[in-house]
């Protein structure tokens, strides 16, 4: 069949053809409201209750729908994963156990797929929720809890394609996710130790230590160095700063690159000066324990692009400025 337009389309009516849509689809998912009721918390309770982990299966565009509900329960504090129910009847069935709760999605709740694997997940103890389009379909029948899901009409013009209703049932799938995060008290260390990748893991979950550099590339003079001897090691280090130690590396304090345009506009005779004359006392540290993020937000309040760290007993551990923490994504 060839599927290519006689004709210029007229763009104002795709234009609203799309923004019917949204409208149909956001009806259908402001209808959901009124179903978060005495099932919707049953289905919480069989979840909460449960010592294994929810399976989440569909096929076809709700199995799509499904994995996504998998991967989001997953990432919030509910163990789960995605089964599909055709590789279920021929084998995957094993991976269910009786202490998991499997969640079922069909629109039609007529998927034979599901229906074929449903009476096992029954008969072997574990607990099923559907999520279907009609409470008297077979498998809303079947189910230890139904949540409707069932939309007034699909966005498709034609009525057919899942539209509107996939909407609505990943829609539902997380408000599960959500309602269980907060019956669980998952909080924002929780969820990065789950998204170490992403940009909150690195936030929540990447300390000083982490990130600071350490040993011979901490630029460190003693506070009798001569100011050349100062000034080579700030310049071999390429941090634009160097610590002032005593021999136990205690910090004493710091001279940077900012401090020497300061001198030079005070003064222009530098000759005889050691690095204790013109170094700061009060150098502005931070612990290794400390997250990078808080490091990053030191730096920004004190609008300074270098720290050093040093541990309880004010030992000079590392030091960082903004490039360490742009290289490991803090900022």
């Amino acid at each position: 069949m060839d599927l290519t337009p006689t004709k210029r389309p007229d763009v104002s009516l795709l234009l609203e053809r799309a923004r019917n849509v949204l409208a149909i689809e956001a009806a259908a998912v402001t209808a959901l409201r009124d179903r978060i009721d005495e099932r919707f918390l049953a289905a919480l309770q069989l979840i909460l209750k449960s010592p294994g982990r929810v399976i989440v299966s569909g096929v076809g565009k709700s199995g799509h729908i499904a994995r996504k509900i998998a991967a989001t329960l997953a990432s919030t504090g509910t163990p789960a994963y995605f089964v599909h129910p055709a590789e279920a009847a021929h084998g995957d069935l094993g991976m269910i156990q009786p202490d998991d709760v499997v969640i079922a999605l069909s629109n039609s709740g007529n998927a034979e797929e599901l229906l074929t694997i449903a009476p096992f997940v029954k008969r072997m103890g574990a607990r099923l929720i559907a999520m279907t389009g009609r409470d008297e379909s077979p498998l809303a029948q079947l189910a230890d809890v139904h949540l409707n899901v069932g939309v007034a009409e699909e966005a498709c013009p034609l009525n057919l394609a899942p539209t509107a209703s996939t909407t609505a049932a990943l829609a539902m799938g997380d408000a599960l996710a959500v309602a269980l995060l907060d019956a669980r008290g998952f909080g924002p260390e929780d969820f990065a130790r789950s998204h170490p990748g992403g940009a909150l893991g690195r936030r929540l979950l990447t300390h000083v230590r982490d990130v600071m550099r350490k040993g011979e590339t901490v630029p460190m003079v003693s506070p009798d160095a001569s100011f050349a001897d100062a000034l080579l090691e700030i310049s071999r280090k390429g941090m634009g700063m160097t610590a002032v130690c005593d021999d136990h590396c205690k910090l004493l304090g710091v001279f940077t690159d900012g401090d020497l345009r300061r001198l030079l506009e005070r003064t222009g005779n530098i000759s005889g000066l050691s690095i204790a004359d013109v170094m700061n006392h009060s150098p502005r540290c931070i612990g290794p324990e400390a997250l990078a993020a808080e490091a990053a937000s030191l730096m920004e309040q004190l609008s300074i692009t270098r720290l050093l760290v040093t541990d309880s007993d004010g030992i000079l551990v590392g030091a960082l400025n903004t490039q360490d923490l742009m290289k490991a994504k803090v900022i």
